[in-house]
């Protein structure tokens, strides 16, 4: 589960999800960076407490830290990868995903085929440092509007395939993938790359608090490639408590049963 940005690391709805009955949280990591120490432990006990688990951590790299261009520095990068990697272990996650737009968008001018090759390079390195704290990274897609690299999830497959480490995998986001009308079909082709999933609406990119045609084909696709890892709600709500509620429902029922949607 995906947190609402009241509080930066989205921890403001621990409590809230336990009683709903979400298994896990998705926390902000370039924001978890910012706590203390006291902070820090304060936090893990909550969710001790709490019986929710920070499985997965979403925003890898704050923007100061450029991933592409003349500016890039490799150094810093894998400097703070290393504090944010064990930061995220402290909290129990399993995943971190790379989105980071702002950082690995690429300069106006900047050889695009030299930035690809920054990225691998970069994932090539992330790659046995996630490993080292048993977290996979996965390569999240984002579409035109937010990115101008790693659009499509076939050219995050692409990229995942040319790092070729196995702590190094892909990011289905539901959201990005309607938003550039990729075919869905591209899950079988990367479906032993899919390690995380986030969903929202592609209206508003609201909860998904009802189904549709297009989240019915999600789920059948995610079945055929026997998809069984996490599944993150990263999405906008006016009614928190009405919307996690219904879309929990929802989603619970359409993993068991995915095809009984489409007949």
């Amino acid at each position: 589960m995906n947190a609402p940005p009241a509080d930066p690391t989205g921890a403001e709805i621990i409590e809230r999800l336990a009683e709903i009955g979400f298994d896990y949280i998705e926390l902000s990591l370039r924001d978890l960076i910012s706590l203390s120490e006291s902070e820090l432990t304060l936090l893990a006990g909550r969710l001790e407490r709490s019986g929710i688990r920070c499985e997965a951590c979403n925003n890898f790299f704050p923007r100061q830290i450029r991933l592409t261009g003349e500016a890039a520095d490799f150094a810093e990068a894998l400097n703070y990868a290393s504090r944010a990697l064990g930061r995220a272990a402290r909290l129990g996650a399993r995943v971190v995903v790379f989105g980071s737009s702002a950082s690995r968008n690429v300069p106006y001018g900047f050889p695009m085929d030299k930035a690809w090759r920054q990225l691998v390079d970069l994932l090539g390195n992330l790659g046995p440092m996630a490993k080292t704290h048993g977290i996979t990274i996965t390569i999240e897609p984002l579409n035109k509007l937010e990115s101008n690299i790693i659009n499509l999830a076939s050219e995050g497959l692409r990229l995942a395939r040319e790092v070729d480490h196995p702590n190094v995998h892909l990011l289905l986001d539901f959201y990005h993938l309607m938003m550039e009308r990729e075919a869905p079909e591209i899950i079988l082709q990367a479906g032993p790359f899919i390690h995380h999933v986030h969903l929202a609406k592609l209206e508003g990119r609201r909860f998904p608090t009802e189904t549709d045609d297009e989240l019915c084909r999600l789920f059948s696709y995610l079945e055929r490639i026997r998809y069984s890892r996490r599944c993150s709600i990263e999405a906008y709500t006016s009614s928190f408590e009405a919307d996690a509620r219904r879309s929990l429902r929802i989603l619970k029922e359409m993993a068991e049963r995915p095809r009984a949607w489409l007949e």
